[in-house]
């Protein structure tokens, strides 16, 4: 059984954690504000943008002369895998969730017979893949620096990834982040940069949709707006797990001083129990003293 200078000194201990965790979710709070509202403001220009190269690709796509970004190699063997994560961690199963997400994909392609070579963005998720697919690992993205993401750190991926699809390195590349629903909600997200892909319109969209001439041809448009696209998406899945990466560590923080009250209150029940009990028996002793005078 603990003594009371022990217990004393790990209510001490606990109650300097609950501070910093009280900090630490303040901190996320107001860092949540604004890294979502910098996700909210990017969805409108990266959704039109789908809509416009939609478009596009539906009169390229068929085209002899059509982007490669767009109609891939011809080939489906070789995957490069863009996985971004935090460059800190406390922040629950954020960084998990898309390790998850990325392991679970990279080992099924390789079970298909399929080369795959990983991209890192962020300390957290270059760790816990080094552990069992350091072979794959090609490269890595460090933003330990960088305070605030800009379209700029989103640019200089998208001009590697571009110059390892031009010399041939890989077939077919994935993102994987989370997008941002909510402080308790982020999910974990794949989406194919190359070969690009669009939401088609379903329904009456589909068939209503307007008919436009451009002017130069979809294949000059496509080859200039294909790799801004694919910096406006990386850019996009930045700021989603920029977003993400504060809800969740808010949440896990949250957590952690509620866990930290509840271990306080416990250990000061202990404490009072045994500092009762160490006066009791101290009392037995002087009465027994005193009765054996």
């Amino acid at each position: 059984m603990p003594s009371l200078k022990d217990l004393k000194i790990r209510i001490d201990s606990v109650k300097s954690t609950r501070k910093i965790t009280k900090a630490m979710q303040m901190v996320a709070a107001a860092k949540l504000r604004r890294a979502e509202e910098s996700a909210q403001a990017a969805r409108p220009y990266a959704e039109r943008m789908n809509a416009v190269l939609s478009n596009l690709a539906r009169g390229a796509k068929n085209s002899p002369t059509a982007p490669k970004l767009l109609t891939g190699t011809g080939r489906e063997q070789t995957y490069l895998l863009i996985v971004a994560t935090a460059e800190r961690g406390l922040c629950g199963g954020f960084n998990s969730s898309i390790v998850r997400l990325a392991r679970y994909e990279a080992n099924k392609l390789l079970a298909d017979g399929k080369t795959v070579k990983i991209l890192t963005v962020g300390k957290k998720g270059r760790e816990q893949l080094r552990r069992d697919m350091g072979d794959h690992l090609i490269g890595h993205v460090d933003l330990s620096e960088v305070k605030n993401v800009g379209y700029g750190n989103a640019h200089e991926i998208a001009q590697d990834v571009l110059a390892r699809f031009a010399a041939g390195e890989f077939d077919v590349c994935k993102i994987y982040y989370n997008t941002f629903q909510s402080v308790i909600s982020q999910i974990p997200t794949a989406t194919q940069l190359i070969p690009a892909t669009f939401d088609e319109p379903e329904g009456e969209a589909a068939s209503q949709g307007t008919l436009y001439d451009y002017e130069p041809d979809e294949e000059a448009i496509l080859a200039d707006l294909l790799p801004r696209s694919i910096a406006t998406q990386i850019f996009t899945a930045l700021l989603e797990n920029a977003a993400s990466e504060q809800g969740a560590r808010m949440s896990a923080m949250d957590n952690a001083t509620r866990n930290a009250g509840d271990m306080i209150d416990r250990l000061t029940i202990q404490y009072n129990r045994s500092r009762q009990a160490a006066i009791t028996n101290e009392l037995i002793e002087i009465i027994s003293g005193a009765e054996a005078l």
